[in-house]
């Protein structure tokens, strides 16, 4: 079979998370469940609110199946989009109508979607890093360039001086991950203020609408009473796209929504274009029960203390047997940083302890290994003797490369 030269790019750089998680599940069948502690993939097992299921019978008992299992129009049941439209408006005090909301498959077909509305061949989109690894992947399916704005030395904030040198006339977009995957930063108020004002001085320069991606399928993860800026109120040029995976944990269902304002420069025709393109890159439209049942639970939220206990325990205890640790604010994800300059090593020495961990080289954060703390408490209790032991293990590995040097 001759693949495109394209795919075997993707295929050759086929994402590191998904290896890690197919590595746990190998040292699953061998070693036991109970024996490996795979911290790899952010899929959620806080409990399914009880709204959701109540939601699926109530839909599935009382309503016609025809509707339920049938088409609609490319952008969503009109009654849903109207519902989300609402919740917007009343959550953030900014009007948005059902014309002004897209149904999309997860946040994952949002940005495809969106990609594909926007970018022609060399094209650019900007990101922060660290970043989710698969923007890349997104872009590239056209021809454009994801460029990374690096980060400052050890500083997770943005790094908006650079961000401004980088913004070039073939920049489209910006993509925002607000709190932040695989960090678990939440970005300031102060600093994406100053955002929205480097963006509109480069509108200005470059002559064409720069959009800003707000991608926030973390939103409802924050932790001590920290905010996260609804950045459509304070930049105009701001798309909100937004999953229910982690909300209500169902990322299976592949459930979110895309909203575009009447603020949104060429709002309407990127909008009409996005139905078009959801339908010809085979999305067609949303899961159909699914639509029903996000707008029966737009208010329902997620456990937080569910994932803050576990947030507490990791870092607390990994941070007293001395690794380096960003302290999360948002997400599930903690960020470890290397104690070994080899980080393959560390990775090996991890995995000897089936510990398994995702290096975050593609995330545009080399040196680091992201950690996704969803998963059941007592799953983590049990990997701390595991990390202890690690831990040692580390340390007699520095000090013998230091005799050997």
């Amino acid at each position: 079979m001759t693949l495109a030269r394209s795919m075997k790019s993707l295929m050759e750089g086929n994402s590191v998370i998904r290896k890690m998680f197919e590595l746990g599940q190998e040292m699953a069948e061998k070693y036991g469940k109970e024996q490996v502690y795979d911290f790899s993939l952010g899929n959620p097992v806080a409990s399914v609110p009880y709204e959701v299921k109540n939601a699926i019978i109530s839909l599935l008992e009382n309503q016609d199946p025809h509707e339920i299992h049938g088409y609609m129009k490319n952008a969503g049941f009109p009654d849903v989009r109207k519902q989300v439209a609402e919740h917007l408006e009343k959550r953030f005090g900014l009007a948005y109508s059902a014309e002004n909301i897209l149904m999309c498959n997860g946040a994952a077909g949002g940005l495809n979607i969106l990609m594909r509305c926007l970018l022609d061949e060399e094209d650019e989109v900007l990101c922060f890093a660290p970043y989710f690894t698969e923007y890349k992947a997104y872009v590239s399916h056209y021809k454009a360039k994801l460029t990374v704005v690096p980060m400052r030395k050890d500083d997770f904030s943005l790094n908006l001086d650079m961000a401004e040198q980088m913004i070039k006339r073939r920049t489209k977009a910006v993509i925002l991950n607000n709190p932040n995957n695989p960090s678990g930063i939440i970005y300031s108020e102060e600093e994406l203020r100053a955002l929205a004002k480097v963006l509109k001085s480069a509108e200005e320069r470059v002559g064409h609408p720069i959009y800003l991606i707000c991608d926030e399928p973390y939103r409802e993860l924050a932790y001590d009473d920290r905010e996260v800026l609804f950045m459509p109120e304070i930049y105009e040029n701001s798309i909100y796209l937004y999953s229910f995976s982690k909300t209500l944990s169902i990322p299976g269902e592949r459930i979110g929504y895309l909203a575009i304002s009447d603020r949104v420069e060429e709002g309407k025709e990127l909008m009409a274009a996005a139905v078009i393109a959801g339908r010809t890159l085979g999305f067609v439209n949303a899961p159909s029960l699914f639509q029903k049942v996000i707008g029966q639970c737009l208010d329902v939220k997620v456990d937080l203390s569910f994932y803050d206990r576990n947030r507490k325990l990791l870092y607390t205890e990994l941070s007293e047997m001395g690794f380096s640790c960003v302290p999360p604010q948002g997400a599930f994800y903690l960020l470890m940083k290397s104690p070994m300059e080899d980080t393959d090593a560390f990775l090996k020495l991890a995995e000897e302890e089936h510990i398994i961990l995702v290096p975050t080289d593609g995330f545009g954060l080399p040196g680091y290994f992201r950690l996704a703390y969803c998963l059941p408490y007592e799953k983590i209790e049990a990997s701390i003797p595991a990390f202890r032991a690690l831990a040692k293990k580390c340390q007699e590995r520095v000090l013998q490369d230091k005799e050997e040097q």
